[in-house]
């Protein structure tokens, strides 16, 4: 089977699955939504920086729900409620990278959300890599302990070659570090990670008593000059230490941390295990670190050559979810509820 998809942006993620759309024979480009004005009429492909793919990107939203794909992918910086209640309402599937886990941190846009897909008939799933992925890889090492004790996810990357400042200064990156209210901007900026808590509690049968957030700072001691035109002052935040922990019992039995940092004038310098590390602590402790690498044909020019290889592991899970997407019943969807979703069509022989 052939599933019709719609990109829906091209943005960075954007790029890197049109580019896996392209590439698997399993799935075809039918239509490409443009949120930019000078992206209308120009080809989804050369949008993306791989060759013309006859399909012009539109920000006409009917015409491409009149293509009636079997699945959006959905690539936004941030997810737009009534964007998504309207595919939905269309019966049309959705798979997202753009903070939808189980929904939860849209508050009473979730209800909307299962509202349009009850009307449509359709099913949403949200991915990424962090939460996302990585609390599927949690799950799947909890199955080898016979006792288990705390669940653990760990991200920790540098992130001073990252050029996005829409996406961190959520996070506190930039304010200086004695403002009153930054533990609280923090928690804003990083309540996705509290669905991908809940995402792993439902995998255990646990119900969690309380989510919690607690957060810590490192300050640049020199001002920091970031790509984008982008400084942060001597003073300010350039590392974040975010934890969202789940509780039963009093006790903290899932923690999903973020521990990112810019520059070499950190204070207090953090030492990062670069990756992603998975423990499950219990009878026996299991513990995984996951790290990426170029291909070993790889020709990286610049630097943005790197950061758009390192996207393809957030835009990566959600493509792979189409086809059992397409096939769940209607609703939200979370790796809990698909069945194992296999990588097809992207064997290169």
């Amino acid at each position: 089977m052939t599933y019709r998809v719609v990109q829906w942006t091209t943005g960075n993620v954007g790029k890197r699955s049109v580019r896996a759309v392209a590439l698997n024979p399993q799935l075809e480009l039918v239509g490409c939504y443009a949120w930019s004005k000078d992206k209308v009429g120009r080809d989804a492909g050369e949008l993306c920086g791989i060759e013309a793919l006859g399909v012009a990107a539109t920000d006409d939203v009917d015409a491409l729900l009149a293509l009636q794909p079997d699945c959006v992918v959905y690539n936004p910086m941030f997810a737009d409620v009534d964007e998504m209640v309207r595919i939905l309402s269309a019966g049309i599937n959705i798979v997202s990278t753009s903070e939808f886990i189980t929904g939860h941190f849209l508050g009473e846009g979730r209800d909307r959300i299962l509202d349009a897909c009850r009307m449509g008939g359709s099913t949403v799933f949200g991915s990424g890599v962090n939460p996302g992925f990585i609390q599927l890889f949690a799950i799947v090492s909890a199955g080898l302990s016979e006792r288990v004790e705390k669940v653990s996810v760990t991200e920790a990357i540098d992130t001073t070659i990252y050029n996005s400042p829409a996406t961190e200064k959520p996070m506190g990156f930039g304010y200086p570090i004695d403002q009153p209210d930054l533990p609280a901007i923090t928690e804003k900026g990083s309540a996705i990670f509290g669905d991908g808590v809940r995402l792993v509690a439902d995998a255990l049968g646990v119900e969690l008593d309380d989510v919690r957030c607690d957060v810590a700072y490192a300050q640049t001691t020199e001002d920091l000059h970031l790509p984008g035109d982008w400084t942060i002052a001597r003073g300010c935040v350039a590392g974040v230490d975010v934890g969202w922990k789940g509780i039963v019992a009093g006790k903290e039995v899932i923690e999903i941390r973020g521990r990112w940092r810019k520059g070499q004038t950190l204070d207090p310098d953090w030492e990062l295990d670069m990756g992603y590390t998975v423990e499950v602590r219990g009878t026996p402790t299991i513990r995984t670190t996951l790290s990426f690498l170029p291909p070993a044909d790889f020709v990286g020019e610049t630097l943005d050559d790197y950061i758009m290889l390192g996207l393809s592991i957030v835009a990566m899970p959600a493509i792979t979810a189409i086809p059992a997407v397409v096939a769940a019943p209607a609703g939200i969807a979370t790796y809990n509820d698909l069945p194992l979703l296999l990588p097809r069509g992207v064997l290169n022989v």
